[in-house]
């Protein structure tokens, strides 16, 4: 496997400088790109370090610990779209833990059959994947929603267009995998040397389990909005009534 050498790493700078540049050339603010990029070196440097001491020494507690963690930070990124509402927050905390952490199970246990489930190495790179997309697909369904609800749309019709529209990246990544790329996991474990047939096994597990729990996640938040929305529904009616 090569090893990218931090010299070399520095080369990554450039196309942060050209989306920065386009962005000041058409006035818009090219710190955001700036700032959000050294955000992410910084985060993944210090959760590299973070990973480090975790492999060396697993503990369920502080596995459990930063999977609340992940949970609770994916939750509230989710909610951006819409102003980060708090009461909102709850049914994004529900949505996202009971659908990752029931394919998060389904991996860990029924498909690679792991002796511990609290092995960060296996855990955590599986959790972040299925937390990150379970979010950017509840983040999709609740801004459609509230949106489609804003225009006049019937719940029902709102929450089939939010649930449609938080499945598009899922479905368009399920056509488009082997043929227009080799994702992430996949491409990882092929340059560390493994077997493509066996990082193909894998990528199915990722995909079939991101695709469930994304759409699981969505139409769990869906459910629980449509459920305020016929509580505010019907107080509006008995207070229209008096």
């Amino acid at each position: 496997m090569h090893v990218i050498s931090w010299l070399s790493l520095a080369w990554c700078v450039v196309p942060v400088v050209l989306i920065a540049i386009v962005y000041a050339r058409w006035s818009g603010k090219a710190s955001e790109v700036l700032l959000s990029a050294a955000r992410m070196t910084l985060q993944l440097i210090a959760v590299g370090y973070v990973l480090v001491a975790l492999f060396e020494n697993p503990s369920p507690w502080i596995t459990a610990v930063v999977l609340v963690m992940m949970v609770c930070i994916a939750s509230w990124i989710a909610l951006r779209p819409v102003g980060h509402q708090r009461s909102y927050f709850k049914p994004a905390i529900i949505a996202l833990a009971s659908s990752a952490g029931l394919h998060l199970f389904i991996s860990l246990v029924l498909v690679i059959g792991v002796e511990s489930w609290y092995e960060p190495r296996i855990v955590i790179p599986l959790a972040g994947m299925y937390f990150a997309n379970t979010m950017n697909a509840i983040s999709l369904a609740t801004e459609r929603y509230q949106a489609e609800l804003e225009e006049g749309k019937s719940e029902p019709e709102a929450r089939l267009k939010a649930f449609q529209a938080s499945m598009i990246p899922q479905i368009n990544s399920l056509l488009a995998v082997g043929l227009v790329s080799l994702p992430g996991m996949m491409t990882g474990q092929i340059l560390s040397g493994v077997s493509p047939l066996v990082a193909v096994r894998y990528q199915i597990m990722i995909m079939a389990m991101v695709l469930g729990s994304g759409g699981c996640g969505a139409a769990l938040m869906l459910w629980q909005l449509g459920r305020v929305y016929q509580v505010k529904s019907n107080d509006g009616d008995k207070r229209e009534s008096r």
